[in-house]
This record gives structure tokens, sequence and C-alpha cells, in this order.
């Protein structure tokens, strides 16, 4: 990967994980897909391989991105999905040329057309929004407690109360803050 850029955050559903390259959208956010490169470098780790990225392409991604999260966000708080993120989604879809392909370990994994494209990957990423929001998938849309994050996560814990988007940036960063201020409250006005 190209150096000089912030980390991925990476996770195991790939629809939430492609609105992670945004994060922290309530504070001072990150972009972790500033350039066309960059998202060739994010489609790489996730084995949607494309050769090269234009900067319109960049922007269809991040759309895309924008059009999930948006949905996603509705769906964790059980409101109404919105129209334009819907369209967005579905065109993404209808767009790509991708077909499912069992791996000989028993895996599902995407095979991009033989050229393939930006647009091809952004379908494999938009049919994985739509099995998630449809509730297609075991687990659960949920927001991250954090306020200055409030990434929307798909939660498979059995239990199905995570409240972190990643416990090891959003859900630490939440408790060295409670730790940070517990100690410096005044000892003797706990009653």
């Amino acid at each position: 990967m190209r150096t000089g850029f912030p980390d991925f955050r990476l996770g195991s559903v790939l629809a939430t994980s492609f609105t992670g390259t945004l994060s922290e959208r309530h504070g001072h956010a990150v972009e972790r897909i500033p350039t066309p490169h960059r998202l060739v470098d994010w489609l790489k780790v996730y084995d949607l391989d494309v050769a090269s990225c234009t900067s319109a392409q960049l922007d269809l991604a991040r759309e895309l991105r924008e059009s999930i999260h948006a949905a996603a966000t509705a769906a964790a708080l059980q409101e109404a999905l919105p129209a334009a993120a819907v369209q967005v989604i579905n065109d993404r879809s209808a767009q790509g040329r991708a077909a499912a392909v069992l791996t000989p370990e028993g895996e599902r994994r995407w095979r991009l057309s033989s050229a393939s494209c930006v647009e091809d990957a952004l379908g494999v990423i938009a049919a994985d929004a739509i099995s998630v929001i449809a509730g297609e998938r075991d687990g659960r849309l949920a927001l991250c407690a954090s306020p200055t994050c409030l990434a929307a996560f798909f939660d498979t814990s059995r239990s199905r109360t995570r409240r972190w988007c990643d416990m090891n940036t959003c859900g630490n960063r939440q408790k060295k803050a409670r730790f940070n201020a517990n100690q410096r409250k005044d000892p003797g006005s706990a009653e």
C-alpha cells in the first residue's frame, strides 16, 4: 500500500467497511480514500482488483459510500430509507459486471469482468449493501456509540449489543476518556 495516507479500517462486512473509508464524520473527518490510487488500494485489500481509477470514478465511489452510509444509518434507526440513497445503491449494483464464484475452500469470492473497472467493484459493494440493509444476513445494523463517529456497522456478536464500530479505535478512545474523567473527579465529591 502507498504510504502517507491514513490506515484503512478493515472489517469483515464489505459494505460497512467501505463506509469506514470516511471516519470521524462528526468530528475531524478522516478521508481514507483521498485519491483515485488510494481507492485502487482499498479495493485490492478486498480482492476487487482494478487496474486504475479516474477522478470521476472516485466521485462515483464516494457517492456510493455516502448513499450506503445514509441508508444503513436509516435502517439502524428503523427509519425510512432515503430514496436518493436507495437509487444510487441500486444504480451501482445494476451497472456492475461481477459474478460470485466458489473457491476450493468453500468461500464465496467475486470475479470482476475481464475488463474490470471501478464500476464493477462498486457493483459488488452495492450488492453487499443491499443484502445487509435488506436484512438477509445474520446480524443487525447499528451505529457507533462514539459521538464523533456514529458510523454504521454490522453487528454479528452473539448478543447483538456491540457499541463501537471498532473497539481498537472508537471503543478504546471512549474508555480512555471515561477513565481520564474519573481520574480528574474530586474523590470527596463522589457520594
